[in-house]
C-alpha cells in the first residue's frame, strides 16, 4: 500500500504545470471571515473526498520507511478535504475555527532531512494539515508546538509544499520552510498561490501600483506637451482601471489577480453572502484543461484543471465546496457534528461525476 502511494505521488510531483492552487480571504460587514481556495491538478481526474475526524482519533505519519512516524491523537475534531488519499488532507477547518490549507510549492521549500532516530516525531508534509487541525485551536499554539516535530517529505522527488492558516478573528499566516527551519509570515491580504515564496509575491504587487478598481480617467495623447497632437483617449469599457492586470495562469500572475479581485470586492452584510462572493471571485481562476496541455495530449474525463473549489466560513464553521463535475455548492456544517461521539468517516466529494442540470421545460 505504502509503495503504491509513494509511486503515485512521485509521478504526480513531476508536473509543475499541474499545481496551480489559488487562495483568497474576505470579510463581511458583521465581522465574519471567509477563506476560499481552488485546487488544480491537470494530469488526470482525482478521487477527492472529505473526512470527518472525531476527537480522540489516532493517526500515524508516513516516513520514507513507511507508516513509522509521529503518532497523534486528535484533541479537536475537524473536517477536511483530501486528494486521492484520505490521509492527505489539503484543506480543512476544526471545531475551534482554525483553518489550514496546503498549497504546492515545488522547487523552493527546504525541509529537515529525515533521520531514523527522529522518526517518532517526524510528520509528513502531506499530513501536516491533519496534525495542525487535530492539535491546535490557534495560530500561536501552532507556532509554539511546531518545534516539537520535524516536518519531512516522504520522497524529495514529490516536491515541497507551503501552508496557509487562518483564525475566526481574521489573522492569516503563511508557513514556509527555509534551510530546514519553519518561517511564518503574516498575510495581510489573505491571498496565496504557489512558487516562488510569499515574500516575492508581496514585493511583486508593487509592479502593479498603477492598477485600481473602476474606470481609468480620460487622457489626451501627448498630455499637452505637443499641442499638434490633440487626440482624446477614453476607456473602451468598464473596469479599465485594471488594464495591465496579468491574465496568465502562473502563480505570480494569479497572486496579483487574486489580491486585486479580493481587496476590491464589495463588503456584504453576512458571511453567507461573502461565501457566494468568494465562489464568484474564484470563477476567474478556473483553469481550462486545454490551457495546460498540447492539443494532442489532453486527458480524458477531466472538464477542468480546477478539480474543486472550497470556501470556509470561520464564523458559522461551515465548509462549502463545488467540483469540476458538479458546480452546485454543497456544505458541511461542523456545528451539526458532535465530534465527541461521531465516528471517523470519509466520502467522495462527488457520488457521480456528472453535472446535474435543472430542467425548466
Amino acid at each position: 500500500m505504502f509503495s503504491c502511494i509513494l509511486l503515485a505521488l512521485i509521478a504526480s510531483g513531476g508536473g509543475l504545470e499541474s499545481h496551480a492552487c489559488t487562495g483568497i480571504a474576505l470579510k463581511a460587514e458583521d465581522g465574519s471571515r471567509i477563506v476560499a481556495r481552488t485546487v488544480e491538478w491537470a494530469n488526470e481526474p482525482m478521487n477527492c473526498g472529505y473526512a470527518i475526524v472525531p476527537r480522540g482519533h489516532m493517526q500515524q505519519s508516513f516516513t520514507p520507511e513507511g507508516v513509522t512516524g509521529l503518532e497523534f491523537q486528535a484533541k479537536y475534531g475537524y473536517v477536511g478535504i483530501y486528494t486521492d488519499y484520505e490521509q492527505f488532507v489539503v484543506e480543512g477547518v476544526n471545531e475551534a475555527g482554525l483553518s489550514a490549507g496546503l498549497f504546492f510549492f515545488p522547487g523552493f521549500g527546504e525541509y529537515p532531512q529525515f533521520e531514523k532516530n527522529s522518526r517518532k516525531r517526524s510528520i509528513c508534509d502531506l499530513q501536516f494539515v491533519s496534525w495542525v487541525l487535530s492539535q491546535f485551536s490557534s495560530i500561536e499554539q501552532l507556532k509554539e508546538g511546531i518545534g516539537n516535530v520535524r516536518v519531512i517529505s516522504i520522497d524529495s522527488r514529490i516536491g515541497t509544499v507551503h501552508w496557509r492558516f487562518s483564525e475566526p478573528g481574521g489573522r492569516i499566516v503563511v508557513l514556509e520552510f527555509k534551510q530546514g527551519e519553519p518561517v511564518f509570515y503574516e498575510n495581510p491580504v489573505g491571498t496565496f498561490t504557489n512558487a516562488p515564496g510569499f515574500e516575492f509575491h508581496m514585493t511583486n504587487l508593487r509592479n502593479y501600483v498603477n492598477l485600481h478598481s473602476g474606470a481609468a480617467g480620460n487622457q489626451a495623447l501627448g498630455q499637452g506637451v505637443n499641442p499638434d497632437v490633440a487626440v482624446g483617449l477614453a476607456p473602451l469599457g468598464g473596469g479599465s482601471g485594471f488594464l495591465g492586470l496579468p491574465g496568465d495562469f502562473t502563480p505570480p500572475s494569479r497572486f496579483v489577480r487574486a489580491a486585486f479581485f479580493s481587496t476590491s470586492a464589495p463588503v456584504l452584510a453576512t458571511s453567507f453572502e461573502m461565501v457566494i462572493q468568494a465562489f464568484h471571485i474564484l470563477n476567474n481562476f478556473d483553469i481550462p484543461v486545454g490551457a495546460q496541455h498540447k492539443a494532442d495530449n489532453i486527458p480524458s474525463g477531466l472538464p477542468s484543471a480546477t478539480q474543486f473549489t472550497a470556501a470556509t466560513d470561520l464564523s458559522t464553521l461551515r465548509l462549502y465546496y463545488r467540483t469540476a463535475w458538479n458546480q452546485n455548492i454543497r456544505c458541511i456544517d461542523l456545528k451539526r457534528i458532535d465530534f465527541g461521539k461521531t465516528q471517523y468517516k470519509t466520502a467522495p466529494l462527488d457520488e457521480s461525476k456528472v453535472q446535474p442540470v435543472e430542467m425548466l421545460i
